[in-house]
């Protein structure tokens, strides 16, 4: 983990309120991993005062020696609109990488993935560095959701990487209207896999972890939950452990990523 300044790339529209940024790494950022972020710095820190923490999508370059990283920044709020609206060029201040990433097998055979909405970021990195690791794309399988077309990013990437992808709208607009824990939990009735792998809303996770109890499928979430300093300093982004008597965990430093069995959700 190193505090450093980083010049961006790129900055490419994806979607409606969403853009793609490439930014050079500097030290320790190119040994990222699936599921890790970054704490970003948008302006001098006066306005808005809290960096802003964002999950870290791929990395740029030769996937052997990078010399970037990329982001997904979705324009919600003061800090991420003005993040959004960088040129390349723009240098900014960032914390990274940090927190554990996905625990990836050695060997494995389905594996199955679930993104809903910019909670894609990590699992876009994920499904990069499982074909890279030389998972066959057969079998991965993506099911990426979202609330309209609009909110259904990367899906030209994981069909790039010849990953089956199924996706689910809550309004119909693209694919079925459905919440894709739907089918999902059809999906790993009809072939168990040997992993789940899911990155969304508070909502998404929850329900991803129950069907994956009920059907004693292992599970891992990336975390999507506010942060202010990203290191376990302020403790503001605590999580309830399954298990009575045990003390708070902290999305930033014990996760993000968690086995979905050992948290309330």
């Amino acid at each position: 983990m190193i505090q450093q300044q980083t010049k961006i790339l790129w900055n490419r529209p994806l979607g409606i309120d969403c853009v793609h940024l490439g930014l050079a790494c500097g030290q320790g950022l190119e040994d990222s991993v699936p599921g890790q972020f970054v704490m970003v710095r948008v302006g001098d820190g006066s306005a808005p005062l809290l960096r802003r923490p964002f999950s870290i999508s791929g990395l740029v370059g030769n996937p052997d020696k990078p010399d970037g990283i990329e982001l997904l920044v979705k324009a919600v709020g003061e800090g991420t609109r003005a993040l959004a609206q960088m040129g390349p060029g723009t240098v900014v201040n960032l914390i990274g990488p940090l927190g554990h990433g996905f625990r990836i097998p050695k060997e494995s055979g389905p594996i199955y993935l679930a993104a809903g909405g910019i909670g894609v970021a990590p699992i876009r990195f994920l499904a990069t560095e499982l074909v890279k690791r030389g998972a066959r794309p057969d079998h991965l399988r993506l099911f990426l959701g979202g609330r309209s077309r609009h909110d259904l990013l990367c899906r030209d990437h994981f069909e790039s990487l010849g990953i089956e992808v199924t996706v689910t709208t809550d309004d119909g607009s693209d694919g079925d209207q459905c919440l894709l824990t739907d089918p999902l939990e059809l999906a790993i009735a009809q072939l168990r896999p040997d992993v789940v792998f899911a990155c969304g809303p508070h909502g998404m996770l929850a329900c991803v972890a129950g069907i994956a109890e009920r059907l004693a499928v292992p599970c891992q979430i990336s975390l999507e939950t506010l942060m202010a300093c990203g290191l376990g300093a302020c403790l503001g982004c605590a999580v309830a452990p399954k298990k009575p008597g045990d003390p708070y965990l902290h999305a930033c430093v014990n996760g993000p990523v968690f086995d979905s069995q050992d948290l309330v959700l």
